[in-house]
């Protein structure tokens, strides 16, 4: 057996029965929905969390969670795509826990228009949230997770989200649709750059996934951009009960599985991305669309 095998196949056996990331440390932005979903499934698996999101309180109410159950985490609150964000979190986390092992980037939102009538702000918000503010946590990160000698043996890894819009477009979304599409190539090159230091770099690309972006307009959820009020959501549709998916499996005739996803089952695509099971996946686009 090679070094680097036993190397894999003793962190899997002595993470068993102490969760896949026992003593490791993530950073996830975004704590509603996927995000949310993410940091518990991690706290679970042994993981410290560094919960962050635009509204601190909302950030707060999933470490509480987390804390509830004995996993230990904390919040810091802020615009992912502010100057000193990066920085900010970083700093913080190595306070606090003296190491980065996973970087999760899962904030963002949509800002739908259809493409002659999108204005600029639309376009460059939804750039600088989903592209560049990625960009300048990985880069604020740097010298955590390029590392050396020992250290570099630890289980490491960046996964970026995308979107099935990001790899086939969507109508009224030609703006997420290029960033979503901008953050796979982006990660393929942190593969590249970054594999010598055993760092692994992974996309993945949800479709229909029940969160307050997939869910009807007339629902009312809106973020605030620049004091602003952009709404969540798509026009007239209407998020199916477990009922309503189970009694009529035709109304998604685009998804072999026939519903939509849930939060924690995105999660766990991603909890199976940063987890040692992915120890020889890197520079991939893992798509998580029920087969849509």
């Amino acid at each position: 057996m090679s070094d680097r095998l036993a190397q894999i196949s003793g962190h899997l056996s002595n993470n068993y029965g102490r969760g896949l990331l026992s003593r490791e440390v993530a950073i996830i932005t975004g704590a509603i929905g996927i995000g949310r979903s993410c940091a518990l499934l991690f706290a679970k698996e042994g993981a410290k969390v560094v919960v962050s999101d635009l509204d601190e309180k909302k950030a707060q109410l999933v470490v509480d969670e987390i804390k509830a159950v004995g996993g230990d985490a904390f919040a810091v609150g802020g615009d992912v795509s502010a100057d000193d964000f990066p920085q900010r979190i970083v700093d913080a986390t190595i306070k606090k826990y003296g190491k980065i092992n996973h970087i999760v980037n899962n904030a963002g939102f949509t800002y739908d228009r259809m493409l002659h009538t999108m204005p600029d702000d639309a376009w460059d918000v939804i750039m600088k949230v989903h592209v560049r503010a990625p960009f300048r946590l990985i880069r604020a990160a740097a010298p955590y997770m390029r590392l050396k000698g020992a250290d570099q043996r630890e289980n490491r890894s960046i996964v970026n989200v995308s979107s099935t819009s990001g790899l086939h477009g969507n109508v009224g979304q030609a703006n997420y649709a290029a960033a979503k599409s901008a953050i796979t190539g982006f990660t393929r090159t942190i593969a590249k750059e970054w594999g010598v230091f055993g760092v692994r770099a992974n996309t993945v690309a949800f479709g229909y996934i029940m969160t307050r972006l997939t869910a009807a307009k007339e629902d009312g959820a809106f973020i605030e951009v620049d004091g602003k009020k952009v709404a969540l959501g798509i026009p007239g549709r209407k998020q199916p009960s477990s009922a309503d998916v189970a009694a009529n499996a035709k109304l998604y005739p685009d998804i072999p599985l026939a519903r939509p996803g849930v939060p924690d089952e995105a999660a766990a695509a991603v909890l199976f991305l940063v987890s040692p099971l992915a120890s020889y996946v890197t520079g991939h686009t893992l798509e998580v669309t029920g087969g849509r």
